[in-house]
């Protein structure tokens, strides 16, 4: 494919991994940080390999371009708001890469005038400092169907991101919302990685979790039934390396704000609008709700293992 003109905005474990898979292709690709930094590198299971993009801080160091790949947390979208407006163009798709199932939402007071295309990521992987980037396992990209998403699709084909287009989208999106309630939240609030799931109450937690989800999300009209859930569940315990933790536990552990708004919020907010009862979510969120964002002491060795220590499972 013809080398295109990506800017990435966003930095952390999501921007680099796209960063990486982009510049692997050919694509010129800008890395858009708030926090500066010398170099990308990415650590595999093949070794650690240094990230030859362009690193900058301000909105106007960016020239213009042919996609724009929006990877910050939902929280921080607002921050992102100057990257968006200078890069904003009709024929410059706005590919929003982020958690839960408001995609659109999170950016539509801006009025831009790009195509926004709504995109779920899978990947196992961790930003450990600025400009360091840790991916444990291939990634995996969902995207709306239409022109725009099979252009996307296109865009990374061959790189160690695949991507494809979902024919139900909306369906997709609450099926991967389903593996973020249950184990964002507990990771976080535990300050343990997937392994927590070895102990059976806080894996019928998770199911609890789940189970208040999934009719939620059939309220809201996504076709999903038991087996999505048990799929999630079984995920917890066999799917994934034990040493994998998530997004929320990352950004507890950074000091960072986390999403829990955007995805046990979520939930509980529909929920709410539908007049179904969610107690267990409701509790978990009004305990993510009383954590202060405060960087925690942690052992590296402990918290943050080495990618090629901890290889994906086949």
């Amino acid at each position: 494919m013809e080398a295109r003109r990506i800017a990435v905005i966003g930095s952390g474990a999501i921007g680099g991994v796209l960063a990486a898979a982009a510049h692997d292709l050919g694509h010129q690709v800008t890395l858009c940080a708030r926090t500066p930094f010398d170099r990308l590198s990415l650590e595999t299971p093949d070794g650690t390999a240094e990230v030859p993009v362009p690193v900058v801080t301000e909105p106007d160091a960016v020239g213009d371009v042919d996609w724009v790949l929006l990877t910050t947390k939902v929280p921080d979208v607002a921050g992102a708001r100057p990257w968006l407006e200078r890069l904003d163009a009709p024929g410059t798709p706005v590919v929003v890469v982020q958690n839960g199932i408001e995609h659109r939402e999170s950016v539509a007071d801006m009025g831009l005038s790009a195509p926004v295309l709504p995109a779920l990521i899978y990947v196992a992987a961790e930003r450990v400092r600025p400009g360091h980037v840790v991916r444990r396992s291939p990634g995996t990209m969902l995207v709306e169907p239409g022109e725009v998403g099979t252009r996307f699709a296109a865009l990374l084909a061959g790189s160690p991101v695949e991507v494809s287009v979902a024919e139900d989208f909306a369906a997709a999106a609450w099926r991967k919302l389903l593996s973020n309630v249950g184990a964002n939240p507990i990771t976080a609030l535990t300050l343990r990685r997937l392994d927590v799931f070895d102990v059976p109450e806080v894996r019928d937690l998770g199911a609890a979790l789940l189970d208040e989800a999934l009719a939620v999300a059939r309220a809201e009209g996504a076709a999903l039934t038991r087996a999505d859930v048990d799929a999630v569940v079984s995920g917890f315990t066999s799917d994934f390396p034990r040493e994998n933790g998530s997004s929320m536990l990352y950004d507890r552990l950074a000091g960072l704000p986390t999403e829990h708004e955007h995805i046990t919020g979520a939930v509980v907010r529909a929920a709410r609008r539908h007049g179904i009862p969610v107690p267990r979510n409701e509790t978990v969120l009004a305990l993510m709700r009383g954590l202060r964002p405060t960087r925690l002491p942690a052992s590296v060795a402990e918290l943050r293992p080495s990618c090629a220590s901890n290889p994906p499972k086949p």
